[in-house]
């Protein structure tokens, strides 16, 4: 028997954060239709899964021209899941890909009833005509915080630039398929009710920020921005239609964890990125699965796995075409000073020069208990690494970045 999850507010952790009504998307407020997203975003974890026993009547819907019938109040998602179709995480697996779930990437987007919708927010409706391939003409969205300059910039940004000025402008993607419970930007990552761009509308923002700035890096991070291939690679390439001087240089930031090798050649010789940045959170699948808030560890080792993967391909097959950055978070609370040394001597074995940022995480969304290192242990940290054979080691700290020497 069909079993239907709908989300409720536990009034005794609800603070009022704002969270799930001015960030996270609801499609039913009147009548919770399974979506989650409000419980995936809820910092305080004040949202609760209960079992829906109520009788749900059976609407008729049209999938690819097949009518079947399906429960009321559930999502476009599910009445697709039911009708036999899969969802996918990784580009091209399954019918339709689905990686973040709570609105924000626009990757499951299909049409109903004439129009583009996200799959996993949206509910279904009796009558509702559902096709999954989209039109020739259909343009790609997603939702996109920024563009802002800054003066540090991200993984892939050379070390001897940070700091002092800007150097950089970045947006950042809506959606991501990670469930850091410490996530560091989690109101863009949950971000399901803003505005979506067209990759040009992006880039025009992007193209204007960087002039207003004065500077000639493009950088885009997250969310992760790798979970709508489409639009990220057509971002790209209207960026550099509009930004044709040598000068301009195209950097993604990614959590690497679906960064396929035909991902990372048609980004670099398709969509023309000139940096790129990678973050495979550590070294054990028990470690990513605490960093990532994972539950399912082959899930886990395979994201694990083809993000120290995307590292070696790209250092074997592009050294000297982009730059390459390599993120680490630490916080003692999350991984062991241990890994961290195996981590070094992994990255050093691809090669002892790539440039490593190690973040500090810090207090934040579902994990408010940890503390943000101190400068000293972070250069303990830095000091480590560097013994394990990496030469190019960068901490960020409190009171700024600490680069190599």
């Amino acid at each position: 028997m069909e079993r239907f999850l709908i989300s409720k507010v536990n009034e005794r952790k609800c603070v009022r954060c704002g969270m799930c009504e001015e960030v996270v998307t609801c499609p039913s407020p009147m009548d919770c239709i399974g979506c989650l997203a409000c419980f995936q975003g809820c910092p305080y974890q004040a949202r609760e899964l209960i079992e829906d026993e109520r009788t749900r009547e059976k609407i008729r819907i049209s999938v690819d021209g097949k009518e079947i019938e399906v429960p009321e109040r559930i999502t476009v998602r599910k009445a697709l899941e039911i009708a036999g179709l899969s969802f996918g995480i990784y580009p091209g697996e399954g019918d339709v890909q689905a990686p973040c779930r709570t609105g924000g990437c626009y990757s499951c987007v299909v049409m109903a009833d004439g129009k583009a919708i996200r799959s996993c927010v949206s509910p279904v409706s009796e009558g509702m005509e559902i096709r999954t391939e989209l039109p020739k003409h259909y343009t790609p969205r997603r939702i996109i915080h920024g563009p802002q300059p800054h003066s540090v910039g991200g993984k892939a940004t050379p070390w001897w630039l940070k700091g002092g000025r800007y150097i950089e402008v970045a947006i950042w993607t809506g959606g991501c398929n990670l469930r850091c419970p410490q996530c560091q930007n989690f109101t863009t990552t949950y971000d399901g009710r803003s505005a979506s761009l067209s990759p040009k509308e992006a880039a025009d923002l992007v193209t204007r920020a960087r002039r207003r700035a004065g500077v000639d890096r493009m950088a885009i991070s997250g969310g992760e921005p790798t979970l709508n291939r489409p639009w990220l690679i057509e971002y790209f390439k209207e960026l550099r239609t509009l930004n044709p001087d040598p000068n301009a240089r195209f950097h993604l930031d990614s959590n690497g964890t679906i960064l396929t090798e035909d991902y990372i050649d048609e980004l670099i010789l398709e969509a023309g990125i000139t940096d790129i940045g990678i973050e495979p959170k550590g070294v054990k699948p028990k470690t990513f699965m605490r960093i990532t808030g994972i539950e399912n560890e082959n899930l886990a080792r395979k994201y694990l796995k083809t993000a120290w993967e995307a590292i070696a391909y790209v250092v074997s097959n592009y050294k000297e075409r982009v730059f390459l950055g390599v993120g680490l978070p630490y916080n003692s609370a999350l991984i062991e000073l241990d890994e961290v040394r195996e981590f070094g001597k992994r990255l050093a074995e691809i090669d002892p020069s790539v440039q490593l940022c190690v973040l500090d995480y810090f207090p934040t969304f579902r994990r408010r208990d940890i503390k943000r290192p101190h400068p000293l242990e972070m250069l303990r940290v830095k000091r480590t690494l560097e013994q394990a054979g990496l030469k190019t080691v960068i901490v960020q700290t409190s009171i700024g970045h600490i680069g190599p020497g």
